[in-house]
């Protein structure tokens, strides 16, 4: 039995597409980017923003990294709160905690932020610990985080530890941290995407995620 279970947050338990997309498209229109199809720009859910806007757009760090400053300016304004949860999460979240599971978050997205958003959602008293990225970007990479939320609880096996997610990243930090994980097609990759980044588990709604979960 894992006994320890942790959460990605964009796209797995939240579909906040809305608020990244419009603060992309703000970033972009300040350099004069048009976006045709704000659609496209769902690529940006998840994984971290300097790389994302070098590998999508072409921009070099010192560009990527100023981008995340006018980025901000939009999300903590606006786009935090463009959002929504799953339907099933509230439930899912509650029946695995009376089941005896621990649950933790570990996102990308900066802690601050992750911890308003799940207050604002009524869903931060289900963890032990919302963990995400610090605001100067230096600790962002989903390894790192996953790194840093079991150091913070003292979590030493991670055997007993799944990641679940929607993106390869999450697949790839679980992998660096030698625990299993469960991929979902729920949130905004592919399968092709998380089986080709090592899921152990693939879920294609909440409902089966929990199923998985308590299985493994």
């Amino acid at each position: 039995m894992k006994k320890y279970l942790f959460f990605d947050l964009d796209g797995t338990l939240t579909d906040s597409a809305e608020g990244i997309t419009n603060s992309v498209a703000y970033v972009l229109a300040r350099y004069g980017i048009k976006v045709e199809d704000k659609s496209s720009l769902n690529v940006f859910v998840g994984p971290p923003l300097v790389e994302s806007f070098m590998k999508y757009y072409g921009f070099d760090r010192e560009k990527a990294k100023a981008s995340v400053g006018i980025y901000r300016e939009y999300f903590e304004d606006k786009g935090m709160f463009e959002n929504a949860v799953y339907p099933g999460i509230p439930e899912l979240l509650d029946g695995l905690r009376k089941d005896g599971y621990k649950l933790y978050v570990a996102t990308s997205k900066p802690e601050q932020y992750s911890v308003k958003i799940l207050e604002h959602f009524g869903l931060a008293e289900y963890f032990e610990m919302i963990g995400g990225a610090d605001m100067n970007e230096t600790r962002v990479h989903k390894g790192d985080v996953i790194r840093y939320v079991m150091e913070s609880c003292g979590l030493i096996n991670p055997d007993e530890i799944v990641m679940v997610g929607d993106r390869e990243n999450d697949m790839n930090g679980a992998k660096q941290n030698h625990m299993d994980s469960v991929g979902v097609l729920y949130g905004y990759g592919s399968r092709e995407e998380l089986e080709n980044a090592g899921a152990g588990h693939i879920a294609e709604t909440v409902e089966e995620l929990g199923k998985v979960l308590r299985y493994l």
